[in-house]
């Protein structure tokens, strides 16, 4: 006797409970902290991901995250979340701050052909460690006197490689001169840019959960970290702990640069507050 197939439908909505369960977990994992205010764009990343998993129900895939110990999952779905607009130069007196006034104290303490290590955390598709290179290299008089580490870390696997990869589109490089895309881009048949080589293997970069003590803890003796717009997305518990993490990736001395809407100041009191000529940034007290 025959019996009739039936088929699976996706659901169509995801209901309270499970919108709350959801950014529960996200915030444990990632410090990321959603609201009713982003709840369409929520609702349509779960889904998103009940479809692409194969899931039976929301709840369903709510599980298969929760248990999955690969941590696959959750680097899916938290790609899916992370917001990663930039483009070169963006907020460039804070790259003239670091050239004109935050190394030359940072070099003070050192001898020639010591590291000076620059951290940028996050950053997206690399717009921002590249336009650092590019702006110490030609604005910078002391480039050459020391050994510069660029680190540059995203919670995002998948910006991480188009970071690594360097190809940029027209909107990423407006702001360019036409000499800067001259000397470090290639211009590809399809009129997208690519970093040149030289400057793509000159920056290290690496998969970091600004969240993560232990990942966190893993970079250190950092001179300069560049942290903008990230904090924006915690809550006050999370971003304080991100702001104490980063302290502790410091050397003593060093500074971060926060986006211009954020102040250290009502985050966390572990800062001096440094106001130069070009930007306001925040400064971990030296020994």
């Amino acid at each position: 006797m025959a019996t009739a197939r039936t088929t699976q439908t996706a659901p169509e909505s995801v209901t309270d409970e499970e919108f709350g369960r959801f950014c529960d977990f996200i915030y444990r994992r990632t410090g990321l902290a959603y609201g009713q205010a982003k709840r369409y764009f929520i609702d349509r990343r779960i889904l998103d991901r009940v479809e692409k998993t194969g899931s039976a129900t929301v709840q369903s895939y709510l599980s298969l995250l929760r248990f999955d110990t690969t941590g696959r999952e959750l680097e899916e779905v938290v790609n899916s979340l992370t917001v990663n607009e930039t483009y070169f130069w963006r907020e460039e007196h804070q790259f003239a701050c670091l050239a004109t006034s935050i190394l030359p104290e940072v070099v003070r303490r050192k001898r020639p052909g010591q590291p000076v290590r620059i951290w940028s955390l996050p950053c997206s598709t690399g717009e921002e460690p590249y336009s650092i290179a590019i702006w110490l290299l030609e604005n910078w008089p002391d480039v050459d006197r020391y050994n510069v580490e660029i680190i540059a870390s995203d919670i995002d696997t998948k910006v991480l490689a188009a970071a690594q990869n360097g190809v940029y589109d027209a909107r990423s490089v407006q702001k360019l001169p036409k000499w800067v895309l001259d000397r470090y881009f290639q211009r590809l048949p399809d009129d997208t840019w690519r970093i040149v080589e030289s400057l793509r293997g000159s920056i290290e970069f690496t998969r970091i959960n600004a969240s993560d003590k232990a990942q966190m803890a893993a970079v250190s003796d950092v001179d300069v970290i560049f942290c903008r717009n990230m904090l924006i997305y915690f809550d006050d518990v999370s971003r304080r702990e991100a702001a104490e993490s980063m302290f502790e990736c410091l050397a003593p001395g060093g500074f971060v640069c926060l986006g211009h809407s954020e102040s250290m100041s009502r985050i966390s009191p572990l800062f001096d507050v440094r106001r130069f000529p070009d930007a306001i940034v925040y400064q971990r007290p030296p020994k």
